[in-house]
């Protein structure tokens, strides 16, 4: 099996430029839009939207090789490194130092020629301990072969399949010679083409022992940042790479196995790029959320455990809140922690899950959509529970059984249309839609908790 880096004309990559055009012009007008739509938000919410690209860039280059980092861990690193003020910052591995380290440095950094001393450094801080996993590798320095040809392999041992493998060790230098001198230099392409061009050409050499590919990312950002001529990133490739991982591989896998036309390689690269702009309206609406429920509750006297804990849950908090997972977060006991948390329901912070049990969990409201999600949860947990109501009183011609299940199926009904209205714009919402919802649950007989009914109220007050 031979593989393009095989072949006499390596490495003049060609593509047809015919079938990339009108990609190419889609995507770089929403790279504009993105930029000026994010550059139009206030400097705080700017910077919020620049730590949370670059902390989700950060974690999901890191699980397309398979290594879960801390999300507070990079989030602290991150600010610290950008001088953002987060408050307190959580301790920090220094394998998550260093992963971070070289995302700051390709992106903060971009207009600063790619050297090999560069990566040296770059690699060097991804395997401080100077070992992946248990096996010791060569750290700061191109990879040497001495265990074999470096390969590209899965499957378990005795059915291995070789999907890759990487020129010799002896080729390296003067392999990453060319790259390096054709990456700053005057090729004439566009950056955004020349990030895709990177990546593939990096990746293919695979020069070192391991972080290769967190490598080639980190080499498509710079270039990527050098297309958009500023350090702020907005979105994260790396996270769409995550979630087409097998594409990612397959489309790699097929592109080092064929000749030197590129063309799908740069095709899948660019489409790729645009779904990741489309992810950065999720990040956009995350940054957005934050300062509304700050805005809400600025004047509630919320205690610095509480504010702590609202904060981390607004990053990105996984699984459900308990009061023993708020205890840990706070530092604090178990009591304190029952205390902070009835308080913040009554405040209409958090809403209780109405499944209740030994574990009772938590959700933050954070605005309208949230509290309006909360009574739908409400209503679905309620609408088996027997109610006492005249009009609901069962007659010959409607059995009991029948008549609690008509009642099942309209609470269902309700808690539909709630989540329909959760899903709307925060402006395209009226109280009285949610109030008309309101009316039929209390002409079934079932009356939400009103905290949330008043979280309902407030959110929508204040338009959040």
């Amino acid at each position: 099996m031979s593989y393009i880096h095989q072949l006499t004309e390596w490495p003049r990559f060609r593509w047809d430029a015919d079938t990339l055009a009108a990609p190419l012009a889609a995507v770089r007008h929403h790279q504009g839009r993105l930029i000026g739509r994010m550059e139009g938000l206030g400097f705080p919410l700017r910077e919020e939207a620049v730590l949370r690209s670059m902390t989700e860039e950060v974690l999901k280059s890191s699980e397309i090789e398979g290594e879960q980092l801390d999300r507070d861990q990079v989030r602290s690193s991150i600010a610290r490194r950008l001088g953002l003020e987060i408050g307190a910052l959580a301790p920090v591995d220094r394998n998550v130092e260093g992963v971070v380290e070289m995302m700051v440095d390709a992106t903060q950094n971009y207009l600063a020629p790619l050297t090999a001393e560069r990566l040296f450094g770059w690699q060097a801080a991804l395997f401080p301990t100077g070992r992946s996993g248990m096996a010791r590798i060569a750290v700061g320095a191109w990879r040497r072969d001495a265990a074999g040809p470096m390969q590209v392999v899965s499957g378990t041992m005795g059915h291995e399949r070789v999907h890759f493998e990487a020129p010799a060790a002896d080729r390296l230098a003067e392999e990453m010679d060319g790259f390096l001198a054709w990456f700053d230099g005057d090729h004439g392409l566009d950056p955004v083409i020349a990030a895709a061009v990177a990546h593939l050409w990096f990746v293919t050499i695979h020069p070192f022992d391991d972080g290769n590919g967190r490598i080639a990312r980190a080499i498509a950002d710079m270039a990527l940042a050098r297309s958009e001529r500023t350090p702020q990133r907005f979105y994260s490739m790396s996270s769409q790479i995550r979630a087409e991982r097998k594409a990612y591989y397959d489309v790699l896998e097929r592109t080092q196995r064929g000749d030197l036309d590129i063309t799908g390689w740069i095709a899948w690269f660019l489409a790729c790029l645009d779904r990741a702009f489309a992810g950065a309206d999720q990040i956009l609406a995350s940054v957005l959320r934050k300062a509304r429920f700050w805005e809400l509750h600025a004047r509630d006297g919320l205690s610095e455990r509480q504010r702590l804990v609202a904060e981390r849950l607004l990053n990105g908090f996984e699984g459900k809140l308990t009061s023993s997972k708020y205890a840990t977060l706070a530092k604090c006991s178990q009591d304190t922690a029952a205390r902070d948390i009835d308080e913040l329901a009554r405040k209409g912070v958090l809403a209780r899950d109405p499944a209740g049990g030994r574990s009772t969990g938590y959700t933050l409201i954070a605005d309208a959509a949230d509290a309006i999600e909360a009574v739908a949860r409400w209503v679905s947990a309620h609408a088996d529970k027997p109610v006492r109501a005249a009009s609901q009183a069962p007659t010959a011609q409607a059995p009991i059984e029948e008549a609690r299940e008509a009642r099942r199926e309209r609470l269902r009904a309700i808690a539909q249309a709630l989540r329909v209205l959760a899903h709307r714009a925060p402006e395209a919402l009226a109280y009285g839609e949610f109030e008309a919802q309101l009316s039929a649950l209390h002409s079934d007989g079932l009356f939400p908790d009103p905290r949330l009914v008043a979280a309902v109220a407030m959110t929508l007050e204040h338009r959040l």
